[in-house]
């Protein structure tokens, strides 16, 4: 086991969450077995002020943030246990998890432009994860569009007229926000389906946005699966099922886990993404597959490690955190 570290969590108020399904629930878990020591903070603590003086003279700036120290256990109403909030530097930390949930607005952004400061390994930094400037650059749906041969038919415009003739050429399309999550936002509109103007025109009066149009994909009847990969390879998959009241598989709007395998396009996907993800420091991924394809690439707060652990009794989070500890200890690149 390696040193006990310092490990700082950016993440909603961990009061509300659900520690059945929380993802960075069982990641606190797995660090907290391992001897480290945990701290929470919220966004809107975050402070970038003045900087501070090392030998040399070199001034750098300092990023804080008001941590609480917390211990967790698996014990609903009473998961988590905080002490005194303190305002401390993040660069005595040595992990930060950047694990709030999006949407992917400025705030998130800025957000990551503040952990640029901390993200590095070494005196006064914290290895971020995952990297803040390649979870900046990485738009979840618009990073699946740098692997053009993965993904469905696939149109991102402001363009009402380019929307039209996408939809006259594949007649069953979804349309989705480029920056939402949980599935919010997501429409389906078939060939006779009289809605699409009035759709595009609520969207447009009230966003600056394009919009993402996709062909529709009949295969997701059977699932969405959502393959969970750390420093770039497949640990396992789980399948998310839409309920029989909506097109959506998530489980945020009913969508229901299943067991599944990865199948050999799986893999043929996973291994063409995999060194993107391992070079730019994207530790923790969740990768969307429907059917044959490629639809999102969830580097903000990819989820689906407690259902992985109750289908194939495996330890995702351990997974995480043996590479976590292995780029600190200088083990892994």
């Amino acid at each position: 086991m390696s040193s006990p570290l310092n490990v700082a969590v950016q993440m909603d108020p961990l009061e509300h969450i659900n520690i059945d399904g929380d993802s960075t629930f069982a990641m606190m878990l797995e660090a907290q077995a391992r001897g480290h020591a945990l701290f929470v903070y919220e966004v809107g603590s975050m402070a970038l002020g003045e900087g501070v003086t090392e030998p040399g003279g070199v001034a750098r700036a300092q990023v804080s943030a008001a941590v609480r120290p917390v211990t967790v256990q698996r014990e609903k109403g009473r998961h988590a246990s905080f002490g005194p909030v303190t305002r401390r530097s993040l660069g005595e930390m040595d992990v930060v998890l950047m694990r709030q949930d999006p949407p992917f607005d400025m705030a998130y952004i800025t957000a990551t432009h503040l952990l640029d400061h901390v993200h590095g390994i070494g005196p006064g930094k914290a290895l971020v994860v995952n990297d803040p400037r390649w979870v900046r650059d990485s738009p979840e749906k618009l990073l699946v569009t740098h692997f053009p041969g993965l993904m469905p038919p696939t149109l991102v415009t402001w363009d009402v007229g380019e929307i039209r003739a996408f939809r006259r050429k594949w007649r069953d399309i979804i349309v989705k926000p480029l920056f939402g999550n949980g599935g919010s936002g997501i429409f389906r509109i078939r060939e006779d389906d009289q809605n699409l103007n009035a759709l595009l025109e609520m969207h447009f009066a009230r966003s600056r946005e394009p919009l993402m149009i996709q062909r529709y994909e009949p295969a997701v009847k059977a699932g969405d699966k959502r393959i969970i990969l750390v420093d770039g390879k497949p640990v396992g998959a789980i399948n998310r099922v839409p309920s029989g009241e909506d097109h959506r598989s998530n489980m945020h709007v009913g969508g229901v886990a299943r067991k599944v395998g990865l199948t050999a396009r799986d893999e043929d996907i996973c291994a063409a993404i995999g060194p993107f993800l391992k070079e730019h420091g994207l530790i923790f991924v969740g990768i969307d597959v429907i059917g044959d394809y490629l639809t999102e690439i969830n580097v903000t707060s990819p989820t689906g490690l407690q259902e992985l652990e109750r289908f194939d009794g495996l330890n995702a989070a351990g997974l995480i955190w043996d590479c976590i500890e292995g780029k600190l200890a200088g083990k892994l690149s």
